[in-house]
């Protein structure tokens, strides 16, 4: 279970509104993200949301990886955006590759205010682990 989770919170996007919409568009950019950065894409599910008017009201997404997951969840009425890639190193450190996703996702959303969180996950005996 040795893993790393990379969590964050992207605030007041800069990236075209648009974006924020696009479940298809969005789908299409961290499946090929996650395949450039060198992780096996193995599934995908991306939902478009609609308010009660019908009209398009954001995206949560999953991309599931051999090595575990990305999951995105946009909140276009206030241009914000949850950002996970979690990765299993349990056959191989996945930690470069993990970071590299995590980075280059939150830059193309173009937040001015990001949160970061980092957590080691099966580390058994671990500070961590309490």
């Amino acid at each position: 279970m040795n893993g790393l989770h990379l969590i964050a919170d992207l605030h007041d996007c800069r990236c075209p509104p648009g974006l924020l919409l696009d479940a298809p568009g969005l789908e299409a950019y961290c499946v090929d993200a996650c395949q450039h950065h060198g992780l096996t894409v193995v599934g995908r599910l991306f939902h478009a949301f609609r308010d009660a008017q019908g009209q398009p009201a954001g995206v949560t997404g999953t991309v599931v990886l051999a090595e575990s997951h990305l999951a995105i969840h946009t909140w276009p009425e206030i241009g914000a955006v949850t950002l996970d890639v979690y990765v299993c190193n349990f056959s191989g450190d996945n930690s470069n590759r993990a970071h590299a996703l995590f980075d280059e996702v939150i830059g193309r959303f173009a937040p001015d205010f990001v949160e970061k969180k980092e957590v080691a996950r099966g580390h058994l005996g671990s500070p961590l682990a309490d």
